[in-house]
This record gives structure tokens, sequence and C-alpha cells, in this order.
């Protein structure tokens, strides 16, 4: 059954209405993120552009359900949902856990033979191949706390409150067990092309992790290094959000 563009569901989020629209756009969060943190984005390219944040369990308006631990199952879930939307000419946008995360989507899709994304972007992720021995999700939480803090990509108001904090832990450390326990089958790739973004001080991804991506398409690769760290997006949206326009553009 197709689900309207209008429409939102568990995994489906949108903000803005976009009857009419003549692309789309799929958000993928990064690791204890969820859909709203893309709100902006639906600002900037509602209505011509359907712009669908995707909201993982464990998080928000979901966190009584057991977040997905494996990506590979996430991935599963996800073409699920979105083989459900009405076929249209789509991007998807991906940071950090959530660009691995379009990665593994956009391939089984393409396994699928329907609803194939035109073109992925990974932002602010080493690409799926490259291997480092990261157990961030074995710590304890002061340890997964100091982890956010060196990404400097959790509100700073969030540390000062102990409840909030309480209900972000669970999430975030779902996630970084799905993500640190992936491995990308050997060879993998997609048939879209893929546009790498990434910061020249981000400690999770060096610049030849970035381009390490390059292997893992069979189509054109492209790869843009902005100043910043691992949310270097935070402080570039409107050049992100122009290179976002640009891969839009290219399919109307």
């Amino acid at each position: 059954m197709r689900t309207d563009d209008g429409a939102t569901t568990d995994w489906i989020r949108r903000y803005h209405d976009a009857t009419g629209s003549t692309a789309r756009l799929v958000c993928f969060p990064y690791a204890g993120g969820s859909a709203s943190f893309f709100h902006p984005v639906s600002v900037r390219f509602s209505p011509g552009t359907d712009v669908v944040s995707l909201q993982y369990p464990g998080r928000q308006d979901r966190r009584r359900e057991a977040c997905v631990e494996d990506l590979g199952k996430l991935a599963d879930l996800i073409a699920g949902e979105l083989a459900a939307l009405s076929p249209k000419p789509t991007v998807f946008f991906g940071h950090s856990m959530g660009a691995v995360l379009a990665f593994e989507t956009a391939y089984r899709l393409e396994q699928g033979g329907t609803h194939a994304p035109a073109t992925v972007i990974a932002s602010g992720r080493r690409a799926p191949s490259t291997r480092r021995d990261d157990r961030v999700h074995e710590r304890d939480d002061q340890g997964l706390i100091a982890e956010l803090r060196l990404l400097n990509g959790t509100d700073s108001a969030v540390f000062g409150d102990d409840e909030l904090l309480r209900l972000a832990l669970p999430a975030i450390r779902g996630d970084y067990t799905a993500i640190e326990t992936y491995r990308c089958e050997p060879g993998r790739k997609i048939a879209a092309p893929l546009a790498v973004l990434t910061g020249d001080h981000d400690p999770k991804t060096t610049l030849p992790e970035a381009e390490a991506w390059r292997e893992h398409t069979s189509g054109a690769f492209t790869m843009r290094v902005f100043p910043g760290g691992h949310f270097f997006l935070a402080d570039h949206q409107a050049d992100v959000n122009a290179e976002i326009a640009g891969h839009l553009d290219a399919l109307r």
C-alpha cells in the first residue's frame, strides 16, 4: 500500500506540505539523532521537494520502543518503509551513522529494483569498508557522555539536564552499537552516484577515510571538504543546503 506524500508514520516524518513536489529528499539522522534535526532542511526545500525525515525507534515519541542495534536490520526496515512511498526522483542525505545507513538502504532498494535513490550524499562518516576498533557502546554512561562532548553534536542544554540526558542515552548507546558492530560486505557498491561531505578536523573521519567512499559506487563520485569537525554542517548549513540543492535540481 502506498503512503500519501503528506502522510506521517512512525518512521516517516514530514514537517511541511509538499503536495505537487517533483522530487524527494530522504534524511537519515546521526547516532542518537532524531527526525526533528532536519526540520530546518524541510523549511529550506519544501514545498517543491518532499522532505522525508526518518525517525528511528528508541527516541522522542518512539522512546518506549527498543532500538534496532543491527544496522543491516535497520536498513531492511527503512527500505520497506520507503518502498511504500509514491515513486519520485530521490536524493538520500545521511550524516555520520546516517551516511552508512543511507548507503545500505540504497543498496537494498537497488537490489529490489524499485525506489532506489538517484544520488546518495554521505556526510561526516568514513567509508563503510574502513575499519576502526571503536567500542564506545561498551563504555559506561560517563564514557558515552565524554564521546558526545568530543564530537560536540549534542545541545549543551542536554548535558545540564539529567532527565533529558537519561532519556537520550539509551538511543545513543543503541545506535553506537549498531554502527560499531556493522561490517560492510567486501566489494559492496551502489550504482547511484556518491557525494561525500566531510570536515577537515573530524576526529572520526580522516580525509583518506572519506575518499575511500569512492570504492563504493559504480557511478560518479565527488567529495567536498568543509572547515570544521564532526558536526561541520551546523556551521555551514547554507553551503550544505546548496550542495543538496544542486543534486535535487539535477533530478528535475
